[in-house]
């Protein structure tokens, strides 16, 4: 579906718009009088409760333009800023001030925006690539944080609560990705020496926190990456150090943010880690492999409890993008397996259908998540949709083909080691944020709840 640079859409479109406002306010208060420009923005302990979340149009344009999308097109996401040019908007695309300019208009209460150009970003994997080398941290603080910050601070979105998801999967990178490990690389020991990742997260806080309208949070992976001790540790020290570089404070730090862009389900209804089937503990199977956490709200809240012990706030939240991780469909298993074998018991159970845990880009059978939500549960400020739904994880390219290659994107790579786990991409995938209609319509068939 065609749109301009202004952010207008087609009339099918505006009715999705239209209609979302009355299914996105969770918890609206009633009779408080409208504040005027001069006031200053009410400070909230969780800033989804109450609000009308913005609605991206160019994001319900593509949703809607599916068979069946116009059931969740009306839903919020985030506002993805990967590139320089993602501020000023690029190839007909809105920018920043186009979004927020969209927000007033909708009279919505809150935009997400997730910040995602750091200087090696991703360690320099090519999949996305990142337009910044280790070199550029001047780059990013002048040409990337400074100029969002400008136009957050414009009065005309003073009313606006700004959540902001600040570079996702970087830190985590820094402790699954560093030596000794034995997924090591020499751009994650680099980054990790020049202390660049800290530099920029440290900047973007201090400017961001500056504003009292921003509420910011910081990523915290997910339970398959950093939920074993020896990943939790680190990464709750990497958390603190970057809230505390660069000008910034732990005050700076509004919550967390899990499973970003990722598939895992928030709680696994059919088995619990400390099963026991056969005499063999469940957290032994192949599945668990020794990790204390099988689902996301459990870890989530784990990891608020230790970030709270490190020195931050006891009113930190976490958010939990939910956006991917419905796992519904013909094949969601409805009860526990009934085997005696650990493994057949653990894979029969399992709602999370992955090969293996760790894989993330672009996975068959999975469907939509809970709808975005304010306060689901204590501790949890909203499952949130962070990674839009549609939106290519990486291209499912192969190598000598001139593109970026990703091997966890290509259906056909096996990893090393000897291991026979497929990757479980879908093939013909676009690259990085274009929109991939095979992907979305599963997600539409096998959301759940369902639609």
């Amino acid at each position: 579906m065609s749109m301009s640079p202004s952010g207008r859409v087609s009339a099918r479109v505006r009715t999705v718009l239209a209609a979302a406002g009355s299914v996105l306010v969770v918890g609206a208060l009633v009779g408080a009088a409208p504040a005027s420009p001069a006031d200053p923005p009410t400070r909230m302990d969780n800033p989804y409760v109450g609000a009308r979340v913005y609605v991206d149009p160019e994001w319900a344009a593509r949703a809607a333009a599916e068979p069946g999308g116009d059931a969740v097109a009306g839903q919020p996401t985030a506002v993805w800023l990967d590139r320089i040019a993602r501020i000023e908007g690029k190839d007909g695309m809105m920018g920043l001030r186009e979004h927020l300019d969209a927000a007033v208009a909708q009279r919505a209460d809150l935009v997400q925006l997730t910040l995602y150009d750091l200087p090696a970003r991703d360690c320099g994997r090519q999949a996305p690539p990142g337009e910044l080398s280790i070199g550029d941290i001047a780059r990013y603080r002048t040409e990337f944080v400074d100029p969002i910050v400008e136009i957050l601070a414009d009065a005309r979105y003073a009313d606006l609560r700004i959540v902001t998801f600040v570079e996702p999967n970087s830190l985590p990178n820094l402790v699954v990705n560093v030596s000794p490990r034995y997924n090591a690389t020499p751009a994650c020991d680099e980054v990790k020496a020049r202390g660049t990742y800290l530099d920029g997260i440290g900047y973007a806080l201090a400017r961001l926190g500056a504003m009292p309208n921003v509420y910011s949070y910081l990523d915290i992976s997910h339970h398959g990456e950093t939920g074993w001790a020896d990943n939790a540790d680190p990464l709750t020290a990497l958390l603190a150090q970057a809230a505390t570089n660069g000008g910034s404070t732990l005050a700076d730090v509004h919550g967390f943010v899990a499973n970003t862009a990722n598939y895992s389900v928030l709680r696994e209804e059919h088995f619990r880690v400390d099963d026991v089937v056969a005499g063999q503990p469940v957290y032994q199977s192949k599945w668990v492999d020794w990790n204390p956490f099988v689902d996301e709200i459990p870890y989530a809240r784990h990891m608020r409890d230790r970030l709270i012990a490190a020195g931050f706030s006891p009113q930190v939240g976490v958010v939990v993008d939910t956006s991917r991780n419905g796992w519904g469909g013909p094949n969601r298993p409805t009860g526990p397996a009934t085997s005696w074998d650990v493994n057949r018991y653990v894979d029969g159970s399992r709602l999370d259908r992955r090969t293996v845990v760790g894989n993330w880009c672009n996975q068959v059978g999975t469907g939509l998540g809970q709808r975005p939500t304010a306060a689901p549960e204590l501790g949890i400020d909203a499952y949130v949709w962070v990674k839009p739904p549609g939106e290519s994880d990486g291209a499912s390219a192969r190598p000598g083909t001139g593109r970026p290659y990703e091997p966890l994107c290509d259906p056909d790579y096996l990893p090393p080691r000897g291991s026979t786990w497929p990757t479980g991409a879908m093939p013909a995938a676009p690259p990085f944020g274009e929109w991939f209609p095979a992907h979305f319509r599963q997600l539409l068939v096998n959301a759940w709840p369902p639609l």
